[in-house]
């Protein structure tokens, strides 16, 4: 069989969604040498992150473009058994899609979205969902929301959970504070955020929370990192800080690299994930490979994933109160360290990817039983 896969994230610093196509192309290589994979990619650097055997088509990194006309084009001269896409697929779709929807929250939450993008989304994964024969997400509770959402068939839609890449792992820790220090200019202790800066992360909360402990108690040494892709909710974040009189404390480092956050994490005291809405949270499941103990919200997916692992909130109040109680109790901080090594083990990108093969073996071989009975099926005798 041959599987399509537009990759056209990879390289272009789409956090999540890069993470999520470039580790499953990789478990596909490594798992499945008989069927023919192919992946549409939108920048030269992405030819550097595909594994050898699958095959790579250029497509415009213009949404337009790609999602208009040049995918279907594509995808009519290659002729797959299907497309896998990330929430949208192409326009006038010449093959069957299986579609990966990690959340919806730009239909429960459009307030963290820029006007435009909300609406674009609104439009276009309704579209991709009504014609999926399959659809995949990372967690019950997105499973749940989706089904609420479109009103499609609970069996159409697959819980097929993420997990921490395998390069994130424990390292020696003077070598991880050296990195940071050197690499950022952030000196130990610290705490360490990730997430592209946007509404929807709670970047505002977390900052207002800091504050609060760097002002109320005596002698807290600690730096706040946020290491993420800056939007243009960048200049109210970055205002905030400037206001709350925290431009020596808090530091915002922009999107780093898979190995300068691997640093990052070892080299954290603590890690803390404050976000409003998630349909997974894989960088809970980072920080918990690396051996650190987790702070979390307790909403949507996120406390699915941490299942009991992490230290969970609700209100800014409550942040404060979870990352001086790890600061302070390092029996604490161990004992969450412990079950976060443990948490984190029960995933892998291995298993994603089999399941993943799973269902696309599934929707080829029903599409092509089907067809296979179409064409024997005896005429009905004309009257």
């Amino acid at each position: 069989m041959k599987f399509s896969v537009d990759a056209h994230a990879i390289g272009r610093h789409l956090t999540g969604n890069e993470v999520y196509v470039r580790s499953l192309l990789n478990g596909f290589a490594e798992q499945d040498r008989q069927s023919e994979f192919v992946a549409y990619i939108s920048t030269e650097e992405a030819r550097t992150w595909v594994p050898e055997r699958i095959i790579t088509r250029s497509v415009s990194p213009n949404p337009f473009v790609r999602l208009g006309f040049e995918l279907s084009r594509r995808l009519r001269e290659d002729r797959p058994d299907l497309i896998h896409v990330q929430y949208t697929a192409p326009l006038a779709c010449p093959v069957p899609i299986v579609v990966s929807v990690h959340d919806v929250s730009f239909l429960e939450c459009p307030e963290y979205f820029p006007k435009a993008r909300a609406m674009q989304l609104q439009m276009t994964v309704k579209r991709t969902v009504g014609q999926a024969a399959r659809i995949l997400t990372g967690s019950h509770f997105s499973k749940r929301t989706i089904c609420k959402a479109y009103g499609v068939n609970p069996d159409s839609v697959v819980v097929v959970p993420n997990a921490a890449g395998p390069y994130f792992r424990p390292l020696h820790l003077d070598n991880a504070l050296d990195r940071a220090r050197t690499g950022f200019n952030l000196p130990a202790p610290f705490v360490l955020a990730v997430g592209d800066v946007q509404p929807r992360k709670n970047p505002i909360g977390l900052i207002k929370a800091f504050a609060k402990l760097v002002n109320s108690v005596p002698g807290f040494r600690h730096r706040l990192a946020l290491a993420g892709q800056e939007t243009w909710f960048t200049p109210r974040v970055k205002d905030l800080i400037r206001e709350l009189g925290m431009t020596d404390r808090i530091r915002l480092l922009g999107f780093v690299s898979d190995d300068d956050l691997l640093h990052l994490y070892n080299a954290c005291e603590l890690f803390v994930f404050p976000s409003y809405y998630e349909g997974f949270g894989l960088p809970v499941l980072e920080a918990m490979a690396c051996g650190r103990a987790v702070a979390c919200t307790n909403t949507t997916a996120v406390p699915e994933v941490a299942d009991g692992a992490a230290i969970l909130f609700d209100s800014e109040e409550d942040i404060a109160r979870a990352m001086l109680d790890l600061i302070r109790d390092s029996d604490l901080r161990i004992r969450m360290e412990r079950l976060g090594q443990q948490r984190h083990a029960q995933f892998s990108w291995g298993a994603t990817a089999s399941r993943t093969l799973d269902v696309y073996y599934e929707v080829a071989g029903a599409l092509r039983h089907q067809a296979e009975r179409a064409r024997t099926r005896p005429a009905i005798p004309s009257r």
